[in-house]
């Protein structure tokens, strides 16, 4: 039988790995056995190594054999592997094993990264629950999840995708609970992805999504455990995707972003009004500024009659034409956002702060702006994040309204608002309706819609999402 030439083989691997110098090789030889050891020092534990791998092999005094060293090794995580799986394993950070007198290949994983601590997530911070957020480190996530499912339930499938990043993905539901149809469907879109690599779970929507190339969003997604949790008992599923700790959740209802963490952690009452102050802020962030210029340009006689004075006394002076003026300040909101985005924070709020109140008051004590259309666009602008999760799609609409008021009127602005809502009416998403519940209407799931009851009366999962096991609270 032919055995492994340790030196040979170390050198072909070195070779296809292209001698990287982070690649790590050491031989061992005892008596008529050699021990090769090859791994990537970039993060595999050293220590881990010297002390429960290398030492305890080196200092064995009796006849070394494979299985010996199996037994040698102090590890948990070690397994047999094929002579094809040898550069897969040192490249997820394992310590590959080979001896001269055994055909059979040990892989140790000691692997070690710099993980970020588990902390408040910046997207969804709450006044009460849990403060906990998903890091970059898949295993930290798991156990963020693990920890909330002490049950045998929590079925977690794990893929790889990328053909040069060998992203590891998870794909986490519980079973009897979610519908296995769709877990079926969404390995079989994540299996048929050809990329080079997978960088963050952003990359997986277009290939997840029914409507890829569509402005609005239908892939949930999260970086609280807390929320995945409550998702998952819902009859969702969830995709988590190594090195991000954005999780993405389907189905995905429009419904989830009008909520809130906090709405489950205050009073039921208080959660309502709530959703009803971000429907009307994300309403008027998408069609305030078209309608004030179409108020302006077309309908004018609709205004009372001192407000109509205001506007013209405010504007008689104004070299733009309504539309320019709402158009530059928009765009000056725009503007000044992506700056205190990519600012180093101690300058972003002082640049806001100068933009904002220096240059608007500037700008109108120079006559360039008026005081009406700078209110109407700081407010929209304002209003646009009582739904941060959708800014991205509510800043285009708003675009789009206000070119459509600048040139139809309000007839033009309700013919879009009937436009979208009969195109976001044809969206599905995994069998789900996206307007569920509201189109179609579906009276159960209204009690968590944008009224909020009592957790006690939500006795049932949502009809909204295809499940098994409809029922929640009680057999």
């Amino acid at each position: 039988m032919n055995f492994f030439n340790v030196e040979h083989e170390i050198k072909k691997i070195k070779n296809e790995l292209h001698n990287s110098f982070d690649v790590v090789d050491r031989v061992l030889q005892k008596g008529n056995i050699i021990v090769g050891f090859i791994y990537l020092k970039s993060f595999t534990d050293n220590l881990i190594f010297s002390t429960a791998i290398y030492e305890p092999i080196s200092s064995f005094d009796k006849q070394l054999d494979f299985d010996n060293i199996k037994n040698l090794v102090q590890a948990n995580d070690t397994k047999e592997i094929k002579k094809e799986e040898i550069v897969e394993n040192i490249l997820k950070g394992a310590v590959v094993i080979l001896t001269n007198t055994s055909q059979k290949i040990l892989s140790v994983d000691i692997q070690k990264f710099n993980a970020r601590a588990p902390s408040e997530p910046p997207t969804t911070p709450v006044i009460q629950g849990p403060r906990e957020g998903f890091t970059e480190d898949i295993k930290t996530n798991i156990g963020l999840l693990r920890k909330r499912f002490y049950s045998p339930d929590l079925v977690l499938k794990n893929l790889s995708v990328g053909r040069r990043t060998k992203t590891q993905i998870i794909i986490a539901y519980l079973d009897n609970v979610a519908d296995k149809k769709t877990v079926k469907e969404i390995e079989k879109k994540l299996k048929k992805i050809d990329i080079d690599g997978v960088v963050d779970s952003y990359y997986l929507i277009p290939f997840l999504a029914e409507r890829p190339n569509s402005l609005f969003k239908q892939i949930g997604n999260t970086e609280k455990p807390d929320i995945v949790c409550a998702k998952l008992l819902e009859g969702r599923v969830a995709i988590m995707v190594d090195n991000t700790p954005m999780v993405l959740t389907v189905p995905f209802v429009l419904l989830e972003d009008l909520q809130n963490p906090n709405d489950y952690y205050t009073n039921y009452i208080y959660s309502t009004l709530l959703r009803f102050v971000r429907l009307i802020g994300s309403l008027f962030a998408i069609l305030g500024p078209g309608i004030y210029i179409a108020l302006q340009l077309f309908h004018y006689n609709v205004l009372p009659l001192k407000y109509l004075i205001t506007i013209a006394d405010s504007t008689q002076q104004i070299p733009f034409t309504p539309f320019i003026e709402i158009l530059f300040i928009s765009l000056l909101f725009q503007i000044l956002y992506e700056v205190s985005l990519r600012l180093p924070s101690y300058l972003g709020l002082a640049t806001s702060i100068v933009g904002a109140l220096i240059l608007g008051d500037t700008g109108v004590k120079a006559g360039l702006i008026s005081p009406p259309a700078v209110i109407v666009v700081a407010i929209a602008k304002i209003a646009l994040y009582t739904i941060p999760e959708q800014s991205a799609q509510i800043t285009v609409l708003q675009f789009i309204f206000l070119l459509i008021g600048a040139s139809v009127g309000l007839f033009g602005i309700i013919g879009g608002a009937i436009y979208f809502v009969g195109y976001l009416n044809s969206i599905e998403n995994f069998k789900t309706p996206y307007l569920a519940p509201f189109s179609p209407f579906i009276l159960k799931d209204n009690k968590d819609g944008i009224i909020r009851v009592p957790i006690t009366t939500m006795e049932e999962r949502p009809f909204s999402f295809s499940t098994p096991n409809k029922r929640r609270i009680g057999k």
